[in-house]
């Protein structure tokens, strides 16, 4: 028999000892019961990566696939490929076709129309007539020395658009007040389609009268000139607001001053007013000097002091300055000596202006440039020599064409 072995602890009893052997079976269950779930989702991991895998492209598709800077490519696995500088771009899209119903279009420049007007005059000042149906064949026209093919000759019917800019200061108001009285006969020769405005000015420019065809009206404007304010004559500022308004209106005007032609406070000098006056189109100006008359009279009561001779240069400049001003637009100056012969110098200017020339050509020089052209207007016979006109008596009549200096270009903007 063999006999029975049992291992004792000393001070412990067989139950407790029991006891705790049990505790110990219990722990090694509950590891044993964590461990089985994490190894099932270790088993679920494993399965999913393999999904994923699965759902990675061929090998046929990652050829077809572009590669990029730093990412795998077909069987590169997880090292960077870096893109190649030589690849080639993709070539651009055709482009498409034109439509054959589609019109074709062209860039060109139109080269205007240049308007010249002038007037044949004789040695008294009267106009003298041409046969309309004949005057585009004796015309002939030059720009900076070249010939000009014309387009058309006819004589001006459109209605008369005109500013009459006066001169209303404390010096020589004798003869101003009759330069104003005047100027009714310039007033009364109006038709009812034709436009007028009245200005006056001294030390600054005032619009009396806008522009109107009421004849009463400018009548009335000419009545409230009663007594001047200033003796200043500030006539180059009065000219240059002129033509600036006078520029924004469209078609021929015609700026008809009465003054005595000194200038004594302008912001504006002579230059100024001369580059305005050739840059300023389709504006015609007639001048009636007034100091013509008071030169007379100084003259003959002390033109032997040359003190006085001196001071009355001013004048003589004026009277050059009006008559270079009329003579640059192909318009008239006027020196009236005699208070008698201002009615008949206005009627003289409203006729001239009804009798004058329109003649249209396109310049040879097609340049947009701004620059300023000059010109030359003639009467040419058949064998392309100066025009003889004769009288009833086959006199040979003495005239002269007054038309504008020149002109400046259009300047193209860029």
């Amino acid at each position: 028999m063999c006999s029975e072995k049992h291992l004792n602890y000393p001070g412990i009893s067989p139950v407790v000892l029991n006891s705790l052997s049990m505790a110990v079976v219990v722990l090694v269950a509950s590891v044993l019961c964590f461990a089985v779930p994490a190894r099932a989702q270790s088993s679920s991991g494993s399965d999913s990566g393999t999904t994923q895998t699965q759902s990675q492209p061929t090998k046929s598709q990652q050829e077809q696939m572009p590669a990029e800077a730093g990412g795998p490519a077909g069987e590169s696995g997880s090292v960077a490929v870096p893109k190649k500088k030589g690849t080639e771009e993709a070539p651009p899209p055709p482009k498409p076709k034109q439509p054959t119903d589609n019109p074709q279009y062209s860039l060109h420049v139109d080269v205007p129309v240049v308007s010249v007007d002038a007037r044949v005059l004789q040695k008294d000042g009267r106009p003298l007539a041409l046969p309309e149906q004949t005057a585009k064949e004796h015309f002939k026209i030059y720009e900076d020395g070249v010939p000009q093919q014309i387009q058309s000759v006819t004589m001006s019917k459109a209605p008369i658009t005109a500013v009459l800019l006066v001169e209303f200061a404390a010096t020589n108001y004798n003869f101003m007040y009759d330069a104003l009285n005047a100027s009714y006969t310039f007033a009364s020769s109006l038709q009812p389609q034709d436009w007028i405005a009245i200005e006056e000015f001294d030390l600054k420019t005032h619009i009396l009268l806008d522009f109107t065809q009421d004849k009463q009206a400018v009548f009335g404007a000419l009545n409230m000139l009663r007594i001047p304010g200033f003796r200043e004559t500030n006539i180059f500022d009065a000219m240059y607001d002129t033509l600036d308004r006078l520029d924004r209106i469209p078609g021929h005007k015609e700026l008809v001053v009465v003054a005595s032609g000194r200038d004594t406070f302008s912001k504006i000098n002579l230059d100024n007013i001369l580059k305005k006056i050739k840059v300023t189109p389709n504006v015609t100006i007639y001048t009636i000097c007034t100091g013509e008359a008071f030169l007379e009279r100084v003259d003959a009561m002390a033109g032997s002091n040359p003190n006085v001779s001196a001071a009355l240069m001013d004048y003589v400049q004026a009277k050059n300055q009006m008559n270079v001003f009329a003579r640059m637009t192909g318009g008239r100056s006027y020196a009236p000596r005699l208070m008698g012969e201002l009615p008949d110098i206005f009627r003289e200017v409203a006729q001239a202006i009804r009798n004058q020339y329109t003649i249209t050509y396109k310049p040879t020089n097609t340049k947009q440039d701004g620059t300023y052209r000059k010109l030359k207007v003639e009467l040419v016979g058949p064998d392309n020599k100066p025009l003889i006109i004769k009288d009833e008596k086959n006199h040979d009549i003495k005239y002269q064409i007054v038309a504008r200096e020149g002109y400046t270009a259009k300047h193209e903007v860029e």
